[in-house]
C-alpha cells in the first residue's frame, strides 16, 4: 500500500495488507451502536419530521451496527506500539476497555466533546449531548501533553458547517482531531498516521496539515469520493478550501 492515501473497501480485509508495526498512531471514529435507530425506538421514538433527515445519514453511514471487535487484535499488530485514539458511544466503552485495559494492560484516559446545540432526540432519556474519544497508549509512548492541550474535555457547538461541506453526520472538528495528533506523535520526525473508517476524511486531513504521513480506508464510496475530494481542497458545495490543499 501507498502512503498518503485513502482505499476504497471493507476495512477487516484491507487492514490484513498493511505491515507489521508500520503505524505510529491510530485516530478513528468506528461505527457506532446506536440502539432504536433501525427501529425508531428509545430516544428516536418521538422525533420529529424533520430529524429524519439526520437518521438517515446515520443509517447510511452504518451507525447502528458498530465493529467487529476481532479487528482490535489488527489495529495492535499494525501499531509499533499501542498508541490509538477510538471514539466511540456509552455501549462501546465496556469493550474498549476490558480489551485495551484489562488484557493489554494499557494506559488510558477519556476524553469528551461536549456540545452545546445536540440533536433534540430525547423521549424520556438523557439529551446525547456528548461523544467519547477513548485513548489508549503503552509505556514508551512518547506523549507531548501540555498544560494547553491535556484538556479532556472540548466544549463546542455541533459543527453544523463541516457537516454542509462535507455531508457526513458524525464529522469530528478538525482542531479537535490535530490536537490529538500533535499530543501523541512526533510531528517534527514523521511518522504514519492510520484511519482506517475514514468517513469524510478528518484524521488524514488533519495528518496532511501537520505534515505527516497518513492511510486511510473507507467502505462507503460516497464518503470515500467526498475524503478524497476534501484531501484535494474541495468541499461539496463545489468550493475550494485552500487551507486544505
Amino acid at each position: 500500500m501507498n502512503l498518503n492515501e485513502i482505499y476504497l473497501g471493507n476495512a477487516y480485509e484491507l487492514i490484513k495488507q498493511v505491515p507489521d508495526k508500520s503505524v505510529d498512531l491510530i485516530v478513528t471514529d468506528p461505527p457506532y451502536e446506536i440502539k432504536g435507530l433501525q427501529t425508531g425506538t428509545g430516544i428516536f421514538k418521538d422525533r420529529s419530521r424533520g430529524l429524519n433527515h439526520y437518521v438517515n445519514q446515520m443509517l447510511e453511514a452504518g451507525l447502528d451496527k458498530g465493529i467487529d471487535l476481532k479487528i482490535l487484535d489488527e489495529f495492535v499488530r499494525v501499531m509499533k506500539k499501542i498508541n490509538i485514539y477510538l471514539w466511540c458511544n456509552k455501549e462501546q466503552i465496556y469493550d474498549y476497555l476490558t480489551y485495551f485495559v484489562k488484557e493489554r494492560k494499557c494506559n488510558w484516559e477519556m476524553l469528551i466533546w461536549a456540545k452545546d446545540n445536540p440533536p433534540p432526540f430525547t423521549n424520556g432519556h438523557y439529551l446525547k449531548d456528548k461523544e467519547y474519544c477513548l485513548f489508549f497508549w503503552e509505556k514508551g509512548v512518547k506523549v507531548n501533553i501540555n498544560r494547553k492541550s491535556g484538556k479532556t474535555v472540548y466544549v463546542t457547538k455541533t459543527n453544523v458547517g463541516d457537516k454542509s461541506k462535507y455531508k457526513h453526520p458524525t464529522i469530528k472538528p478538525i482542531d479537535i482531531i490535530e490536537t490529538l495528533i500533535k499530543n501523541s506523535s512526533n510531528v517534527s520526525g514523521g511518522g504514519l498516521v492510520f484511519d482506517p473508517f475514514v468517513g469524510s476524511g478528518t484524521t488524514c486531513l488533519a495528518a496532511k496539515h501537520l505534515g505527516l504521513n497518513y492511510l486511510g480506508f473507507e467502505i462507503n464510496e460516497k464518503y470515500y469520493n467526498i475524503a478524497k475530494d476534501r484531501l484535494s481542497g474541495i468541499d461539496q458545495n463545489g468550493e475550494m478550501n485552500l487551507f486544505d490543499l
